[in-house]
């Protein structure tokens, strides 16, 4: 058993106005998804397009400027097919959603594995943990779904998936960072 001495102790504040602020924002979005969710769906398609096509000029331009360190076709060939992906969705957006599919349910479940984990080892922090092992499991029960379900869904399922995980997160983010003050202790 160790003894922990008074100046080995940090007092955390948990809490803060920023994310609150995040939180607050991520429950209206999540509200705003699932009400509509066609245009939630169409709205982060577009923007993973626009992300791929600032991705790809980025790439190409890093390719030339690196040009003398070597794999210079290599980065060109990197940043033409970040474009390429990202002017494909841009143009076609309900067939984007369709592939877009794919990488969120990946994405989601990947995320509700590491809130999962993240809520154990908060368990001993906050007593709100149970809001982010929640939006754990539910991450992973939508990341299989979205991955079992039929691409013609995807338009409008995306959009809802968006906004039920926005909410969720939002919350145990809430609750989470309720302001409380917790002391953690360094063992010597």
């Amino acid at each position: 058993m160790s003894v922990t001495e008074y100046d080995d102790t940090d007092e955390q504040a948990i809490g803060s106005k920023w994310v609150t602020a995040i939180a607050i924002v991520m429950i209206v979005l999540g509200i705003i998804a699932i009400v509509f969710p066609f245009f939630a769906t169409i709205a982060s398609t577009v923007l993973f397009g626009w992300l791929f096509i600032l991705a790809g000029i980025s790439q190409i331009a890093y390719a030339f400027q690196s040009r003398g360190t070597g794999q210079f076709v290599w980065k060109i060939i990197l940043g033409l097919l970040y474009l390429l992906s990202g002017i494909f969705v841009m143009l076609n957006p309900l067939e984007g959603a369709v592939a877009f599919t794919i990488v969120l349910g990946i994405t989601i479940f990947l995320q509700g594995m590491i809130q999962v984990s993240l809520a154990f080892q908060m368990r001993w922090i906050s007593f709100n943990w149970g809001w982010m092992l929640a939006s754990g499991l539910m991450g992973i029960i939508f990341g299989i779904f979205i991955w079992s379900s039929s691409p013609l869904r995807a338009v409008w399922f995306i959009g809802t998936l968006i906004g039920i995980n926005l909410l969720f997160d939002g919350i145990w983010m809430l609750t989470l960072h309720s302001g409380e003050k917790i002391t953690i202790s360094r063992e010597i």
